[in-house]
């Protein structure tokens, strides 16, 4: 598929992972429109890359809704969905203070905001945009569009406390080829990248000895990962034809230990 002129879509892409593809995806010559809830970060990256911002909650219906209008109303039908929007969560499925023997459990309700958030969002962002894509006509060999989840490393060897946030991406994971098949009779590709320890805004408030030791841990290359290489293979994905149905982790051969 071609960037040049085409309509795309970038969850949670006011920032980190989603920033860096919005500003590769606009660099190729696409139309990008940026979802995300930070409207200040969002309306200021999409001056940056000539886009337009969305200000989209993806677990709301009503708002990914109102997101996609607005976007194909300046844009036309989106061929491209990158789905970055997510959280993170740490906590112990049931655990015990040390100080005071107290027991407690893993909230549900913060559980379930995790699944909500990123799973169910991705899901409900791609059957949207999927839905629209079916409306485009084909192109060279068929196809109508393509698709880019964002999973995690955790999803195959999730942390201690990643309890939410890993079955929250396993699922994504999961979920990816049956959509791929869902799709396949309509052109339309789906895939996944598990991204590892990368250099996203929230590691990089961590102190420089955190950072160092994460970096530490990765096999080769001994540094975390910058957001503009998952861009590169988000675009991969998109523009080579014969890229569907897989989930590929970029983490520099890292395998996480439990804590």
């Amino acid at each position: 598929m071609k960037l040049a002129g085409t309509a795309a879509v970038v969850t949670g892409a006011a920032s980190g992972l989603g920033a860096a593809t919005a500003r590769a995806l606009a660099s190729e010559g696409a139309k990008v429109a940026i979802f995300d809830m930070n409207a200040e970060k969002g309306e200021a990256l999409a001056a940056e890359i000539g886009g337009i911002f969305c200000n989209v909650d993806v677990t709301s219906d009503d708002s990914v809704d109102a997101g996609f209008a607005k976007a194909r109303a300046a844009h036309g039908q989106e061929r491209i969905l990158v789905n970055c929007a997510g959280v993170g969560s740490a906590v112990k499925t049931a655990s015990r203070d040390k100080a005071t023997g107290e027991i407690k459990h893993y909230p549900l309700g913060a559980f379930e905001k995790v699944i909500q958030i990123n799973l169910i969002g991705t899901f409900r962002c791609i059957a949207k945009s999927a839905a629209g894509m079916l409306t485009l006509e084909p192109l060279e060999h068929g196809e109508r569009g393509a698709i880019v989840n964002t999973a995690s490393v955790a999803a195959e060897d999730g942390q201690i406390g990643q309890a939410a946030y890993s079955a929250s991406k396993g699922g994504v994971v999961g979920m990816t080829l049956p959509i791929a098949r869902d799709l396949m009779n309509e052109g339309i590709r789906v895939n996944t990248i598990l991204p590892g320890i990368f250099n996203t805004p929230l590691l990089q408030a961590a102190p420089d000895n955190v950072k160092a030791s994460l970096a530490a841990s990765v096999p080769f290359p001994k540094r975390l990962g910058e957001p503009e290489e998952y861009a590169k293979l988000a675009i991969a994905m998109i523009t080579i034809g014969y890229f569907n149905g897989e989930d590929v982790r970029l983490d520099g051969g890292i395998r996480m230990a439990p804590r």
